[in-house]
């Protein structure tokens, strides 16, 4: 069951919720008592894929800007 949690919660407490829906929690999310969006664990990490790994270009990654340059 999912938890139903203000936006303004939300913003406030963003690492807390980062970290509760890492071990799998959902939370609704609400503005002025109506639902505008959900908060939940992906269904599958393992459908994530790189498409670009700019650290390797620059420890931390690089800029926009340098990215541009470098096209």
């Amino acid at each position: 069951m999912e938890t139903i949690i203000g936006l303004k919660e939300l913003r406030e407490n963003t690492e807390t919720y980062i970290s509760e829906v890492k071990k799998g929690k959902s939370f609704l999310v609400v503005r002025k008592s109506r639902p505008v969006f959900k908060v939940s664990p992906p269904d599958d990490e393992e459908a994530w894929e790189v498409a670009a790994d700019f650290t390797k270009l620059k420890r931390g990654g690089i800029g926009v800007k340098e990215l541009l340059r470098r096209l």
